[in-house]
């Protein structure tokens, strides 16, 4: 008998396959990162509280943008930075990014954000892709983020009480299927923080949780 192949990318396999068979659906582009991405009533007000942070500063700080799909959200954030990164596992999704999207002071990189080196940034923001993510990657995520001042994490979270950081296999679902979503400072993840802020949080209605965008300042 033949044995099966272990994929030497399972992750960008699978995101790879989300984007090819339209699995967050289509908005007549060649990449779509789904509702979350472009829903006004959901990505609006998160613009405007990110912008808000950026604007903070004296100086423009840089960032690296974790995830970043179509940059559908991403794009509103440049002009307000000293220099913004922008990461994903696909890499004709970056190259379709790179022809489009075209500022001085932003980068494109096609990397796996749980194995590879990450470039230096003064912040990090990881846009609900940790929900997607098995938690071995998540904690090969979390090693790497202390090297920076600041995370902005978004994740979908169940409403009320529920079990944090269920494990999942990494790919299109997340862990409210199991009411479960991720909370990065208990345990396996156990993120040490110097300041933890509640930047922003949207309720979906229907009993369909809650889209919360978390601030950490790092020691």
């Amino acid at each position: 008998m033949n044995k099966i192949k272990k994929q030497p990318w399972p992750t960008k396999d699978a995101m790879q396959q989300v984007y090819e068979m339209q699995l967050w659906g289509n908005n007549q582009t060649p990449f779509y990162s789904g509702e979350g991405s472009h829903k006004l009533e959901i990505i609006n007000p998160y613009i405007k509280t990110i912008a808000s942070f950026l604007n903070d500063f004296k100086e423009p700080i840089s960032v690296l943008d974790l995830g970043c799909g179509d940059f559908n959200i991403g794009k509103h954030f440049v002009e307000l930075t000293k220099k913004y990164i922008a990461v994903d596992i696909v890499e004709n999704l970056i190259d379709y990014n790179k022809k489009t999207f075209n500022k001085e002071n932003l980068e494109f990189f096609c990397l796996d954000i749980a194995k590879d080196n990450l470039p230096k940034a003064d912040c990090v923001i990881i846009r609900q892709v940790l929900q997607h993510l098995s938690n071995k990657e998540v904690i090969n995520i979390v090693e790497k983020l202390y090297q920076y001042k600041y995370i902005i994490l978004t994740d979908h979270l169940p409403n009320g009480a529920f079990t944090p950081n269920l494990d999942i296999i990494s790919g299109q679902g997340i862990r409210i299927k199991k009411h479960s979503g991720i909370l990065l400072l208990e345990a396996p993840f156990n993120l040490k923080v110097k300041e933890e802020l509640l930047l922003h949080s949207y309720e979906l209605g229907n009993n369909k949780g809650v889209i919360k965008t978390i601030l950490y300042q790092m020691f």
